[in-house]
């Protein structure tokens, strides 16, 4: 469903990302876990389409970034880590906007907003101007946005940063319901707690390279340590 192919993303003589190849599958949570500058950010920006690859390629639903960017928007849900909400519409009004962009019929649209309102617990401030909510109430409406069109494949950067608690069972209860719905996830964070508790694979990249992948057991046992924190930092440290 999600699937990288040698996808490289230079900057002059700079490698954000090189030769980076993966799959997920539908019905998987994928977590990219890497330091900051390690190159994650753009290989999701790359996949998302902000950004044009400098070699290789990769798809979503089986549609190029290349030669088919309008697709692959169609079938992705993106989450980025920066949030940007329209801070004079409340997210009722953002989530229908939004949904005429892409594409939900008229006689649809309504109830979509708002089975997104109630999922999200998005009621309280549904009314309320973006531009006055918390931290976590914007994170809540931009997935709740990313996501509307109910794509087959979610790419989150960092979605629970920033957030307290009860915001991120929000989210993590969200990546349980689409995984049991056949959506292929693929999401980056620092947290190792959320890895453990959410991802089915993990995928450690270092300087843009993939430099180990596999299920969390698998690359504990890679790196010979008994935490997953651990093992990233023992397999970051050699990757160096």
């Amino acid at each position: 469903m999600i699937v990288f192919d040698g996808l490289s993303k230079w900057y002059g003589d700079i490698a954000a990302v090189s030769d980076l190849s993966l799959r997920v599958p539908p019905g998987e949570v994928y977590a990219l876990l890497g330091a900051n500058g390690a190159g994650k950010t753009t290989a999701l920006r790359c996949l998302a389409t902000l950004l044009a690859p400098t070699g290789g390629t990769a798809s979503v639903a089986g549609f190029d970034i290349r030669s088919d960017p309008l697709d692959v928007r169609r079938n992705l849900g993106f989450l980025a880590a920066s949030m940007g909400l329209y801070q004079r519409l409340t997210p009722r009004e953002l989530l229908h906007y939004f949904g005429g962009l892409q594409g939900i019929p008229d006689d649809q649209r309504g109830a979509r907003v708002e089975d997104m309102i109630s999922f999200f617990d998005l009621t309280s401030f549904a009314d309320r101007l973006c531009g006055k909510l918390s931290t976590g109430q914007r994170q809540r409406v931009s997935i709740a946005r990313a996501i509307l069109h109910d794509p087959p494949a979610l790419v989150l950067d960092e979605p629970t940063l920033g957030l307290d608690l009860l915001s991120g069972d929000v989210i993590y209860r969200f990546i349980d319901a689409v995984r049991a719905r056949g959506r292929a996830v693929l999401f980056s964070t620092h947290q190792m707690s959320e890895v453990e508790l959410l991802a089915d694979r993990v995928g450690i990249i270092a300087g843009g390279r993939l430099v180990a992948e596999g299920t969390i057991e698998e690359i504990l046992t890679q790196s010979g340590e008994s935490n997953l924190a651990k093992a990233f930092l023992q397999i970051v440290r050699e990757a160096a």
